[in-house]
Order: C-alpha cells, then structure tokens, then sequence
C-alpha cells in the first residue's frame, strides 16, 4: 500500500509540475505537428507556473525563444490549451505586411520556410507588452492565433510548457 501511495504522488508531481501530454487537437500548426499527434512539453522551461489549491505560483527563469512552440492557455478563455510558435518578444513590435512577418520595423522578414504556404494578408502592428508573447500557428492561413484573439498577446503566467517531444500513442508497441 505504501508504494502505491509513493508512485501515486510522484505521477501527479511529474504530472503537474514537470512535464504536461498534449494532444494536437487542430490543423493550426500543419506541417510541423498533426492533428491527432501527441506531445509532451516540459513545464519547467521558463520558469514555474503552478497554482496549487487556488494560491498560484509564477516565476520566469527565463524568456521563451523566437520561434520554440510551446503550450499556453487561451488569452481569451484560459479553460482552453494552444498550441502555437513564438513570433514576438516582449517589447517588440510585429507587422505582417503581404503575408511576410516582420520585427521592430526591420526591412528583412523572418524566416518562415516551416510554413506549409504563404500566409495571406496584412496585420498589425502589434506592440508586444512586457512579460507577454506574440503567437502564430504554422499553418498561418488556418489558425485561431494572436492576431484574431480578443487579448492578443500570451502572458508569462499563461505559459504550461515547452513542446519538447512528440510522439504517435497508435504505434503498437513490440514485446
């Protein structure tokens, strides 16, 4: 009995605090991960972000980087998990102009050769607020991301984790 309450405890620890398992739940980030794909992101990433019993706890180790996908709740319904790329830093600015992302004005567009097709459209410029992030599915041409949400930017503390593995649970095991 006593083991089962000692492996019953560190399941829910690594459960809650280390790592979270996500599953892909809309084509928003096409090519780079599958509707139906698994994943696990490691919650401890960035720093901590836990509320334990309705006392929360968040404190940033460090900033995501450009381009790392991570899992966050909703801006505008934090019931809800995404699954979307970082785009914008704090204090940055970002404008899509004919479908191209650009940063802090600069003449040269990001990188986006991960994309399945060019995005369509002009948006922004969205002024990125301190400790929030700019976020963009890689499917830009169908996905609910900041630029149609209501709070456009991610704040820290909505941060669960940073996509570290995916992994396919209909692959039948050997053995």
């Amino acid at each position: 009995m006593k083991l089962i309450v000692i492996v019953v405890a560190i399941t829910l620890v690594i459960n809650n605090v280390v790592l979270i398992n996500a599953k892909i739940p809309s084509p928003s980030m096409e090519n780079t991960l599958m509707v139906k794909d698994r994943l696990f992101g490691f919650r401890l990433a960035y720093g901590i972000n836990l509320n334990l019993f309705g006392y929360e706890i968040s404190e940033k180790f460090k900033d995501p980087d450009r381009f790392d996908i991570v899992i966050f709740k909703s801006p505008d319904d934090e019931s809800r998990l995404f699954i979307k790329r970082v785009i914008g830093l704090p204090g940055e600015t970002v404008e899509i102009k004919d479908g191209k992302v650009y940063i802090n004005d600069s003449s040269t567009p990001l990188d986006d050769s991960f994309i399945p097709e060019k995005m369509t459209g002009n948006y922004g410029p969205y002024k990125v607020p301190e400790n929030c992030y700019f976020m963009l599915g890689d499917n830009r041409n169908n996905s609910n991301d900041s630029r149609f949400w209501k709070n456009k930017f991610v704040r820290f503390d909505q941060l669960v984790g940073k996509a570290v593995v995916r992994y396919y649970p209909s692959i039948k095991w050997l053995g």
